[in-house]
């Protein structure tokens, strides 16, 4: 084993193997680590969306009340609109799919650029919050150096996913479990410690609207209470993380995913309104260089040496768990980018799987994402929640508007419970498009404007792509039906293969038009040389095929057909032919492998493989169709053995 190779399982850990029975259980999660994985988002966002909404109401601080309240009926109301998703799309794909198949492909584009922009976002804002936490315990002079500890962090979060899912999410679980067990206690007890004051909240807050409501009017009253709640719209951020990766769940996945959403309701509603309510009590002023959230518990904890003992340790448990929430971003983001690319949205490489069973294109897409908007925003996490908010509440309203959709036509098929079904849909549709008007015109010039450019940015490159895909998949079928051929007969006994003379090895990929474009030109190149025509494939396990045992057999028989159908046709021409197939995650990993196994049977053989040309060769053409036979030559000739690459022009 290289040294390279040893470093590489020692970072990523070992390959695991797609078609390993129990590899599905393996990398699946129950609904307790689905919890700690997928929730970590909603559940952090109680270190910054409260604290957002209560700064909002100003003077009028008990109007909390009616904040508190109105979110964690929210929370519930989403979290059950998304159980709906769950049900009717158990495969996965959330709400770019409820887009896409509810609404119409273009619609789905929206909401998965949204998602796309909302999970880079998820990495920042959690990054950046993250590290206030931390420098809410350190001196001022210190800040200096909070951009590059955040820049850091998101390089960790990448090596980190590049084991696993499971993995990451079982090295984070303790942070996940302190954070949520410690923040329970202290809100229990700072409410319990104003006990009298907590009875006095419903008369005050009661007295407070009627007094304002003389002063002002009840418009503004309700205007102010709607705006508060509109900026602590960050607070259900992540709920729709679930539907996007049902299908990593255990089965039953519905059962599970619901069960999950269940607890990220329960533990949401309960921190980030009990936030409210020790705000409310508490009444904290805002300090330079802390959260509100940890003056609060300052106040609570008193400066008693042991009081500043746990105010570390819960203020570490904030940083951890907003570090495991950025993690959400590299756990949910790069499954949207998959599904977008398998319906040609996205570049056809973000759907590959590493040897781990990960998207490990879309984590370092991610990952840089981030970076990037970090920088730009100089890690501020009152402008990274602005710009959050604003594409969470994009994808909410869509793939609730896409529900009542589906409801309303269920009414054709007398669906039972139909109209409550729908009326609930329409209701939390109400909810979440008044948050994202709200928010969006009320922000947009304090940074809102760059999440509408940045999303519509990526809207018109998808389009670009799917473009270009359209055009290039319609010239390769046309290529398909002018060079494939029938098979007329099947000879009695083929051709014995030689293993001393010439040979020939064709690459065979996607589209069998290339494949006999390619044997085609060798026989016209090389008359009567080649006595062996030896035919190589290799399946790619990609996020479409890896979501069961049937998908793999289905993609295994694609492969062997494929093959077969080239050896049959040589046979019916009186050449000798065998074929080799080989599955994997790593194209060109599997390729080598398979050309050092054929070149120790067949010791004068030459490989033969196609590239695709275009009439504009462009950086956009490169990394749209994947540069294998390049790769694959560079890593053949280094073991001494030839591979010819024959150009296959398909128009630009």
């Amino acid at each position: 084993m290289s040294v390279t190779t040893r470093i590489k399982q020692l970072l990523f850990g070992n390959p695991l193997n797609p078609f390993n029975p129990g590899i599905l259980r393996h990398v699946s999660l129950i609904a307790f680590f689905a919890w700690v994985g997928l929730g970590a988002d909603g559940l952090s966002s109680s270190c910054y969306g409260p604290e957002e909404a209560y700064l909002a109401l100003g003077v009028h601080t008990h109007f909390a009340l009616y904040v508190a309240i109105a979110t964690a009926i929210t929370v519930f109301v989403i979290s059950i609109g998304y159980n709906q998703v769950i049900e009717l799309f158990p495969s996965g794909g959330g709400g770019y799919k409820v887009a896409s198949q509810l609404l119409g492909s273009h619609v789905g584009l929206i909401s998965g650029a949204a998602l796309i922009v909302d999970y880079a976002l998820t990495i920042a804002v959690s990054t950046a919050s993250a590290m206030d936490a931390v420098f809410s315990l350190l001196p001022l002079g210190v800040l200096e150096y909070k951009l590059v500890a955040e820049a850091c962090l998101i390089f960790v979060l990448i090596l980190l996913n590049m084991r696993g899912m499971k993995e990451s999410i079982t090295f984070l679980m303790p942070i996940f479990l302190g954070f949520f067990i410690l923040h329970v206690i202290l809100i229990l007890y700072g409410i319990g410690a104003h006990s009298s004051s907590l009875m006095l909240i419903i008369p005050n807050t009661l007295a407070e609207t009627r007094t304002t409501i003389d002063a002002v009017g009840w418009l503004p009253v309700l205007a102010l209470t709607l705006h508060a709640y509109s900026l602590g719209g960050g607070t259900y951020t992540g709920l729709e993380a679930v539907s996007n990766n049902v299908n990593r769940l255990r089965e039953p996945r519905v059962s599970t995913g619901k069960w999950t959403m269940f607890y990220m309701a329960v533990s949401l509603s309960m921190t980030a309104a009990g936030m409210l309510l020790l705000f409310l009590l508490w009444t904290p002023q805002p300090q330079e260089g802390q959260t509100l959230n940890a003056v609060v518990f300052h106040s609570i904890l008193g400066n008693s040496e042991l009081g500043k003992i746990f105010l570390l340790i819960t203020l570490l448990f904030e940083a951890g768990l907003l570090f495991v929430a950025a993690n959400t971003g590299f756990l949910a983001g790069p499954s949207v980018l998959a599904n977008m690319a398998i319906d040609g949205w996205m570049p056809n490489r973000f759907r590959h799987l590493s040897t781990r069973l990960v998207i490990q294109n879309g984590l370092f897409l991610f990952g840089i994402f981030a970076l990037a908007i970090l920088l730009w925003c100089h890690g501020k996490v009152s402008l990274l929640v602005v710009l959050y908010s604003i594409n969470v509440f994009v994808t909410f309203s869509l793939s609730l508007f896409g529900m009542c959709v589906y409801w309303a036509r269920q009414r054709e098929k007398a669906s039972k419970y139909w109209l409550l079904r729908l009326a609930f849909s329409f209701f939390a549709f109400l909810i979440t498009s008044s948050i994202l008007c709200v928010t969006l015109i009320t922000k947009f010039e304090s940074g809102g404007w760059l999440t509408v450019i940045v999303t519509c940015a990526v809207i018109g490159i998808c389009l670009l792509i799917k473009r270009h895909y359209q055009i290039f998949n319609k010239k390769l079928a046309r290529l398909d039906t002018n060079l494939k051929r029938p098979i007329d007969h099947f000879p009695a006994a083929p051709l014995p293969l030689d293993t001393k003379q010439p040979t020939a090895v064709i690459l065979v990929g996607k589209s069998a038009g290339v494949a006999m474009h390619s044997l085609l030109n060798v026989i016209r190149m090389f008359p009567q040389h080649f006595k062996n025509f030896i035919f190589l494939s290799v399946g790619n396990v990609d996020v479409e095929s890896f979501v069961g045992h049937d998908e793999l057999e289905k993609m295994r028989n694609l492969v062997n057909e494929n093959l077969q159908y080239f050896v049959d046709y040589c046979h019916q021409y009186g050449m000798a032919a065998e074929a080799y197939a080989g599955f994997g995650t790593d194209t060109v990993e599997e390729l080598t492998r398979l050309s050092e196994q054929i070149s120790k049977k067949y010791s004068n053989c030459i490989f033969f493989s196609s590239k695709i040309i275009f009439d504009h060769d462009n950086f956009m053409t490169r990394m749209l169709h994947n540069e294998t036979a390049l790769t694959l030559q560079r890593t053949l000739h280094l073991i001494g053995k030839e591979l010819v690459i024959l150009p296959v022009k398909v128009g630009s």
